[in-house]
């Protein structure tokens, strides 16, 4: 009995033993805690940490707009004139609609302005001889007024079934092809890249020191040699708290569209 109680107490000594060891290392995490965790603060992205103003920082180049085009109007694409890496210019026809309705539309529209015209100037020397009454004279002129305003009406009708690109740039990519159905779905992507947009995430310390209107160096090697000059267009105002950053955006001219977008850069901001 006394042999019996002596080895109970060892058992429960060597487990109280075990237990206090377990609880001194942590527990695994389980994957469903995670979101309740307090979330660590991230690092300073592109290794931008600890630099200050004259140091060279890292930075992205990306496209000044990117532009989905679609249609205004439901229909059948018949053409599609550009496909990737396209330039186009603001204005240019990239795509067409099937229209040959619409375009049958405006014929008979005009049409039927060119004899409502025709029919005021007969009218308008039986008006002169009294043969017909100032109220009918105006009933003739107000038909063909109408008649000019549905032939303009006609004509924007068929405009919207015409894609033009709104702005000067490369076709990023092409969705759709001839023969099918749109709807609301995206027909190209437009990218400007003249200019370009210089995007640099810099630390909380930087604040204050960059401002609108100072110039940056910035160096693209080893893809292309030399210095481009930029110039800074924006500075958030907010500071993102979880990594103790702060975004700022650099103008830069790309004539010729020297300077393809999405590649890395290093830029230096100059103080004067």
């Amino acid at each position: 009995m006394h042999y019996r109680n002596n080895a109970l107490l060892a058992a429960c000594l060597l487990g109280y033993t075990a237990l206090a060891a377990n609880a001194a290392e942590p527990l695994p995490l389980k994957a469903e805690m995670a979101p309740f965790l307090p979330s660590r603060p991230a690092g300073v992205q592109s290794g931008n940490a600890g630099k200050r103003l004259g140091d060279e920082m890292e930075c992205q180049v990306e496209p000044h707009l990117v532009s989905s085009l679609g249609s205004p109007v439901e229909g059948t694409l018949s053409e599609v004139l550009v496909d990737r890496g396209a330039f186009v210019t603001k204005g240019q026809v990239v795509a067409r609609l099937n229209s040959s309705v619409e375009a049958a539309t405006l014929n008979l529209k005009a049409a039927q302005e060119e004899f409502g015209k025709r029919k005021v100037e007969r009218n308008e020397e039986l008006f002169r001889k009294k043969l017909i009454s100032a109220s009918e004279k105006d009933e003739l002129e107000t038909q063909t007024r109408i008649a000019e305003l549905e032939l303009k009406q006609q004509q924007e009708v068929l405009n919207q079934r015409t894609i033009r690109s709104p702005l000067n740039g490369v076709v990023v990519e092409r969705y759709l092809a001839p023969g099918e159905r749109v709807g609301n779905e995206k027909i190209l992507k437009i990218a400007q890249i003249d200019p370009l947009n210089v995007e640099v995430i810099a630390p909380v310390e930087m604040f204050g020191s960059v401002r609108p209107g100072m110039t940056g160096e910035v160096h693209f090697l080893p893809l292309l040699r030399g210095a481009f000059k930029a110039k800074v267009t924006i500075v958030d105002r907010v500071i993102d708290a979880a990594s103790g950053t702060f975004g700022i955006r650099l103008e830069l001219p790309n004539p010729g569209n020297k300077v393809p977008a999405g590649i890395r850069c290093k830029v230096r901001f100059l103080a004067k």
